[in-house]
């Protein structure tokens, strides 16, 4: 359910695999970088940190995706560190998405672990009991508000895999701005709303170190407006949430999907040039006309490699014309754009001033 689909191409070109790759990478002492395999994902894993020399046991940051590479992986790094399973005690989920929640829950059930999330996954959580999928119908209800009713049809038609509803039961905490501690360690928990309106970074001040989860990555940037009953301006949320990093300390950069990185300042300045850049492109391609996100995804380029709207995938075209949405509302609130809906579809128009 995190497939972004939008690359920024600030960040230097090097073997952006190599990070993906099995086996627990020594960040501080006590703090690993764990990455779990996603199959057949374009995002290649998703890392899971761990951190030791707790009273407490282990924690871990993100749980991972509850499928049997993952469990195995994760397993076979704690025992590269010369630990097990049974010792993890605490998991910090930064959001709902599969690939950090179901994990988590599956090893709470094991081991009696206990679960923390965000508490503006709250209503996203009921929603996914409600409809009994976690097929992307928030996405599939913007879509069709997009004019991209086609589309709508052929992602429903995908397959999305099984529902297992009781990998999305309610963590044992929902967590707020606070400060949670584990023997020495202190982590200032941040809300940080935009992928979804749950996400958290966790920030350890200490050690000069942000498990940031999805909301900021070293290569791309995180999907947006691709959940069921999501906030009227994910985008803006987002950009919000992005600047709420600067006026915090500067620390490395510990991501869900790619490497550790040296500074959160500097990508995240990277990616509010990547967004204003894309706002321009989004205004440039609606033009004089009154068009559909539909219309202007087809008009702009996608990926690091600049791929027609054409040349994607059902399901990264989804992701494209919900991002173009997202960044059409966002040039409604600055005054930039008009919307107006007509017969369940929405019709973007530029202002003249």
């Amino acid at each position: 359910m995190t497939t972004p689909t939008t690359r920024t191409t600030r960040t230097p070109r090097f073997d952006r695999g190599r990070w993906a790759q099995g086996g627990p990478e020594t960040v501080r002492p006590g703090v690993h970088r764990i990455p779990l395999s996603l199959p057949e994902d374009g995002l290649r894993a998703v890392n899971v940190y761990a951190l030791e020399g707790l009273t407490e046991g282990l924690v871990l940051i993100d749980g991972g995706w509850s499928i049997p590479e993952s469990r195995k992986a994760l397993e076979d790094a704690l025992a590269e560190l010369g630990h097990d399973l049974a010792e993890i005690s605490h998991i910090l989920v930064t959001h709902i998405h599969r690939d950090h929640y179901t994990q988590a829950v599956e090893l709470r059930r094991l081991l009696g672990s206990r679960v923390y999330l965000g508490a503006g996954e709250r209503r996203g959580l009921e929603l996914l009991g409600e409809l009994r999928t976690d097929q992307p119908a928030g996405s599939l209800q913007t879509l069709r508000r997009a004019g991209a009713h086609d589309l709508a049809e052929r992602v429903t038609a995908l397959d999305h895999g099984g529902f297992d509803l009781g990998v999305w039961e309610a963590p044992d905490h929902w967590l707020h701005a606070e400060e949670l501690r584990f023997g020495d360690t202190r982590l200032t928990v941040v809300p940080t709303p935009g992928h979804t309106q749950g996400h958290v970074v966790y920030l350890d001040r200490a050690r000069g170190l942000l498990f940031s989860g999805d909301h900021v990555l070293p290569h791309i940037t995180p999907s947006i407006g691709f959940e069921l009953g999501g906030p009227a301006l994910p985008l803006g949320d987002y950009l919000d949430s992005l600047r709420l990093m600067t006026t915090l300390g500067d620390a490395r950069l510990l991501p869900a999907h790619g490497p550790v990185g040296d500074s959160v300042h500097a990508r995240v300045e990277e990616l509010l040039a990547h967004h204003d850049d894309r706002l321009a492109g989004t205004l440039a391609a609606l033009g004089g006309r009154t068009r559909t996100a539909h219309d202007v995804a087809g008009d702009l380029a996608w990926t690091r490699r600049r791929v027609p709207f054409a040349g994607l995938g059902a399901f990264d075209q989804m992701l494209a014309v919900n991002e173009t949405a997202a960044h059409l509302d966002v040039l409604v609130a600055r005054g930039c754009a008009r919307r107006t809906p007509a017969d369940g579809v929405n019709w973007y128009v530029a202002t003249t001033g």
